[in-house]
């Protein structure tokens, strides 16, 4: 096995969901703090392994690999002691990839809207931004309406995308478990994993004192 080298920074949840994959992969890897406020993205020695200065980046023993939803598919494929967690049979992998793009078109950037004001000095959020999280919650919920994860009975990265993402919406609206039952259960069962702590919830301490510290109004 080669070296593997993981940069990014605790409040990304791109970032975060690699770390999942990573410690339920149970493969050794260094993790390096990529300081985005300090421009370490925009120097030269980064830009040369990761032209679109984003993290994550994994360097898999001089093979470089950007945007974790590619990371997380590659590492499962790689390093996985089987396909459980990204599987090879085409009607399960193509319902983990559809959970994946929903992540990236629609669950991510209704994450960003929510806390892009706040990072731009804003004191007010549009509800509506607020209705797009209402619903995500009840699209969560209905994938999850038959199912113990979000692509089926078992375990995927897909459960990894979501809950980094969902992580930080949680402090802006919680799930109510009234209205979206079986969401707020995954929730619960992703946050037993054994190494859920260690990759996802320590490391919230930052995202959580940044926005439960700014004094915002919905408009």
């Amino acid at each position: 096995m080669g070296k593997l080298t993981l940069y990014g920074i605790d409040g990304s949840p791109p970032v975060r969901s690699v770390l999942l994959t990573l410690n339920a992969l149970g493969v050794e890897f260094e993790y390096k703090i990529v300081n985005l406020m300090a421009g370490d993205h925009l120097k030269p020695e980064y830009l040369k392994i990761n032209p679109l200065h984003t993290v994550p980046t994994l360097d898999d023993d001089g093979f470089y690999i950007n945007d974790s939803h590619a990371i997380n598919s590659y590492l499962v494929s790689k390093y996985g002691k089987d396909d459980s967690l990204y599987p090879k049979d085409l009607q399960k992998r193509a319902i983990v990839d559809q959970r994946l793009h929903y992540d990236s078109s629609v669950l991510s950037s209704t994450g960003r809207g929510l806390s892009a004001p706040l990072r731009e000095g804003k004191t007010e959020i549009p509800k509506a931004r607020f209705d797009a999280l209402e619903e995500v919650y009840k699209t969560l919920d209905y994938f999850l309406e038959s199912n113990d994860f979000l692509a089926g009975q078992n375990l995927t990265i897909a459960d990894f995308h979501v809950i980094a993402v969902l992580s930080t919406t949680l402090f802006f609206r919680d799930v109510d478990a009234t209205k979206y039952p079986k969401l707020a259960d995954w929730i619960q069962r992703i946050k037993k994993l054994p190494y859920y702590e260690e990759a996802n919830g320590s490391r919230m301490s930052q995202v959580a004192a940044f926005i439960k510290s700014k004094k915002y109004t919905i408009v």
